[in-house]
């Protein structure tokens, strides 16, 4: 059973915004808003022949961390009580097209365990 489930994104031209939102299955892991604030969320991405990147993370005391590349255009955030992780992207460029994923880790953002299957972001020029 997936863990984790992505969804929003899209085609966008250069400029655009999107909204990504990664939600936790109550079934095993991620049992409760309590159990879901333990860990620490990420968002990855990967383009095709591109290693796969660390874009963000945001851990269990709410500090959060960038890549250079999106510092000032994208922002985490965590809905514990919806168990919910979230991206708003803005000033999208074609160089953030990529399939994007979420993924829970432990509490120093390490050992991501648990997986998203991945939404797929295209920004046009």
């Amino acid at each position: 059973q997936v863990q984790l489930v992505e969804s929003g994104g899209g085609s966008v031209q250069s400029g655009g915004s999107l909204r990504l939102s990664c939600a936790a299955s109550s079934a095993y892991t991620f049992t409760s808003a309590y159990t879901f604030s333990l860990w620490c969320m990420a968002w990855f991405r990967q383009a095709p022949g591109k290693e796969r990147e660390k874009v963000a993370t945001i851990d269990r005391a709410g500090i959060i961390t960038y890549t250079d590349s999106v510092k000032g255009r994208f922002a985490i955030s965590r809905d514990n009580a919806k168990k919910s992780l979230y991206l708003q992207m803005n000033s999208l460029k074609p160089d953030d097209t990529a399939m994007y994923y979420c993924a829970a880790g432990g509490s120093r953002c390490s050992d991501f365990a648990y997986w998203g299957q991945g939404t797929q972001v295209t920004v046009s020029s």
